[in-house]
């Protein structure tokens, strides 16, 4: 049967295939698309083999942690782009919002029970492993979690990497395989698949699902919702076709500049799909493939030697190669450490010279300490990073570079490391459309160690830790127009734009 390689296949309950289903049922999660998606294609794989039609259930829940009309407005909208995208799909799209708190709370159970097997898909943090773990206890039916995330099968790798130039160097060995095991970009071509099934009645009453005018996430639905709205909506949409632009952006007028400039505050040549890539709205594997196609890119370009460099393997432009670094290394070292370790967002995870030289610093007199309120409201003495936190409130996103910084500072003026991680992880997770995802921790974590050395001078408070100053950055980078747009206070809610 597999289409889908097995390494990227998860059985997470030991209950069987059921032949007299109704349906194969495919429970989206996080892999929120209708291309490119290995789960998807495995659903698919079950429905030719059992002869069973597709229910496809996408929900959003309202009660975990940060949700607010920023993240529920982009969920929502990606929503309505697969509804439309299923539309002509032989495949029952079931959308389903929560009204309050709980309340969908045993609609996957209903369907589980209705359903021949169940697919969803694997991803390695937030409450998303948990709840998959709960769930494949309690279902009677066989739950599999798919893994849809990466060019690399997060279980290709059995243990986790000290820095990023190591885990280039196991990529430039093990990846070329799962290059040519790419998901479908269209998984129903040529597939043979039953007619839609309909839902029980008695489902969708207790469980209405979500009206186009629910999808359309305006802000008189959103504040009918249980969420948090303070924290208003993005500055971008979300969705399929809203991804798909932003790439063709990048692809067409940035990428070129990609190697020189991403670090240039005020340059704007980063690609900025990490918010897509975190809900699923596009996949890395379609960003590779469109960006490999404008290479005219093959695998015979290569190189045979796995060195670890930043450039020069893939035998592509220096921009290119630049962006790929980040997509596949950086982006996929994150998922490896949420995949291997469940302390991916504890202090003690970091490695130990890193926890070592923060607590022998840790009674350091701080020159400055902001509380979670005052860094929240950007009302500190620096007017770089006060900029850089206003973008991140207002707008959903935050220029890479000044991340580093912005994390940097927040360990500088906390007063303690463990109290700085606590700041960055709830400013990161409530504002950050990205928030919430394994290269969220990767850089959150890297501003206290994770994936760096000892760096010296040793500094009060920062110890070994690598060092970052706002005077040196506005030193190497023009920033002045930046923090000029930037300045006031933060306002969540966008009419300052």
């Amino acid at each position: 049967m597999p289409s889908v390689p097995e390494i990227r296949v998860r059985k997470l309950n030991d209950a069987p295939v059921s032949g007299d289903g109704d349906f194969v049922l495919y429970w989206m999660i996080s892999s929120r698309r209708a291309t490119c998606n290995f789960a998807l294609q495995r659903a698919i794989d079950w429905s030719t083999k059992l002869n069973k039609p597709i229910v496809v259930l996408e929900a959003l829940r309202a009660g975990h942690e940060w949700a607010s009309d920023r993240l529920h407005r982009f969920v929502l909208e990606g929503m309505a782009d697969n509804k439309a995208a299923f539309a002509g799909k032989p495949v029952r799209y079931y959308p389903y919002v929560e009204p309050s708190i709980g309340a969908g709370s045993g609609l996957v159970d209903e369907l589980a029970a209705r359903a021949s097997v169940v697919v969803t898909d694997d991803f390695p943090c937030f409450f998303i492993p948990r709840m998959l773990k709960k769930t494949a206890a309690r279902l009677p039916t066989q739950l599999e979690a798919v893994d849809s995330n990466g060019l690399l099968p997060m279980r290709a790798v059995n243990s986790v990497f000290p820095t990023a130039y190591a885990f280039r160097r196991f990529l430039q060995r093990e990846l070329t395989p799962h290059l040519t095991e790419l998901p479908e970009p269209d998984p129903f071509d040529g597939a043979k698949i039953p007619e839609p099934a309909p839902i029980d009645p008695s489902i969708l009453e207790k469980w209405p699902e979500a009206t186009d005018e629910l999808l359309e996430a305006s802000d008189k639905v959103l504040s009918d919702l249980p969420i948090d709205h303070s924290v208003g909506p993005a500055a971008f949409s979300g969705g399929s076709s809203a991804a798909q632009d932003a790439l063709q952006t990048f692809l067409d007028e940035k990428l070129h500049r990609y190697h020189e400039d991403r670090s240039q505050p005020e340059a704007d040549v980063a690609s900025g799909l990490s918010p897509w890539l975190h809900f699923g709205h596009i996949s890395a594997s379609d960003v590779f493939a469109q960006l490999a196609m404008r290479e005219n890119w093959n695998f015979d370009q290569l190189a045979d030697n796995a060195k670890g460099s930043r450039n020069g393997w893939w035998g592509m432009s220096e921009p290119a190669e630049s962006f790929l670094d980040e997509l596949i290394t950086w982006r996929e070292l994150g998922y490896n450490f949420c995949w291997q370790r469940d302390d991916y967002d504890q202090y003690e995870s970091l490695p130990e010279w890193a926890r070592t030289t923060l607590e022998e610093h840790a009674p350091d007199e701080r020159p400055h300490v902001y509380s979670l309120d005052e860094f929240e409201a950007a009302q500190t003495h620096d007017e770089l990073w006060n900029a850089a936190q206003t973008q991140l409130v207002s707008e959903g996103r935050m220029h890479n570079y000044l991340r580093m910084l912005w994390g940097k500072k927040i360990l500088h003026w906390s007063e303690s490391p463990r109290e700085a991680l606590r700041i960055m992880i709830q400013l990161n997770n409530k504002y950050a459309v990205d928030g919430r995802n394994p290269n969220s921790y990767s850089g959150i974590f890297w501003v206290l160690g994770r994936y760096d050395r000892a760096w010296g001078p040793e500094r009060p408070i920062f110890g070994k830790i690598r060092y970052m100053t706002s005077e040196n950055t506005a030193r190497k980078f023009k920033v002045k127009d930046y923090i000029r747009k930037y300045s006031g206070p933060p306002s969540s809610q966008l009419e300052m734009w």
